[in-house]
This record gives C-alpha cells, structure tokens and sequence, in this order.
C-alpha cells in the first residue's frame, strides 16, 4: 500500500505533515528514506546564491528535516528504526560545476555518520546510500547524448549505467532486519566507480 503527500522537503512544516500523514494511514514509522534531491551545472564562479540555497535546501537541508523528524518519532515510540539518505558517489568525488551539489552530498555524509553514533544507543540506524550514474530522469538529457554517455562510462568499471532497482534493492536490505548491525555506512552503487 502507498499513499501520496505532496511536501516540498527544504520546508519544516511539509516535512512534518508528510510524517503524519504517513503515520496516520500506517500507524507507525519504522523507515525513512529521503530520497528528493536537485541538482544543476553551474561553473563554480558563475554559481547564483539562489541556485546555491536550493540545492543545499533540497539535498541536505531537506534530508536533515526528513530524518530529524523521523528519529523524533522513533525515540518518542521507542521504535528501533532505519533512516535511510540517499547521498550520492559526490560525497567523496569532486565534481566541477557541481560545487553545490558535492557540498550538499558532503554534508549528508557527516550528518548521517553523526546521527548514526548519536542513535546507535536506542537502535535507530542511519545509512547512506551513494548511487553513481543510474539511469532517471535527473540524468536523462546526459546519457542521451552519445558523448556526454560515453565520458561517463568510461568512469564505470562495470561498463553500464545502474538501474533504479539494483540502488532500491539496497535500501530494501539497509531497511531490514538483514542490516541489523549495520549503521554509519555509505554504501555505493556506482559499478565501481
């Protein structure tokens, strides 16, 4: 079952609707994952502070308010729950015109890493996952573009753009009880990138 909630995650009071909404039609929170996320190619010096605040007020600011929230419910029910932020391979790899975004990626590494030794004690976990190139809609006009595609593959190891699946089969671990003793970690999904 699933249920839809329209929330714009860089705003508190969205954020907290979107938790309640969740936990009125399900009757509790066992999981989160923040998964919304923004990005834009700007050279570094050109960058706006408008295309800079909504890329940290989407992609960190947004996945603080998403766990914070979640976390504030899992300590008041004594739930051992699963946070789950989905960071990207551009927490630990530079990206040229994309200072906002690697800035912001950062930043949800060591939130996430923080929240998870901050956590641990009442058995809420925190994880990362970090896709490299995977094939959505954020990526489409890139890899439609037969050089942009081929710069790319030539990073990737495995020599193919990931699939949405092979990086939600690892949420789906990182949210069960397979995972339990797993915390602090940024799991890549990027074919060895």
């Amino acid at each position: 079952d699933a249920i839809t909630v329209q929330a714009d995650i860089s705003k508190e009071e969205d954020v907290k609707r979107l938790i309640n909404e969740a936990v009125e039609t399900f009757g509790t929170l066992d999981v989160m994952v923040n998964n919304a996320g923004v990005e834009n190619e700007v050279p570094s010096h050109e960058l706006s502070l408008e295309d800079w605040n909504k890329v940290i007020s989407t992609n960190l600011t947004g996945c603080f308010l998403g766990s914070r929230e979640a976390i504030k419910y899992m300590v008041e029910h004594k739930i051992k729950g699963s946070v789950i932020n989905m960071s990207s391979v551009h927490e630990q790899i530079p990206w040229p015109h994309f200072v906002h975004y690697a800035a912001s990626k950062g930043g949800v590494k060591l939130m996430s890493e923080t929240l998870a030794l901050e956590y641990a004690p009442k058995g809420i976990r925190v994880n990362n996952i970090c896709p490299g190139a995977i094939n959505t809609p954020i990526n489409e006009e890139k890899f439609n573009d037969p050089e942009a595609k081929k710069q790319v593959l030539d990073l990737i190891p495995m020599g193919y753009i990931g699939k949405p699946e092979e990086v939600a089969a690892c949420a789906v671990w990182l949210a069960s009880k397979e995972s339990s003793y797993v915390t602090g970690l940024s799991l890549f999904v990027d074919g060895g990138m």
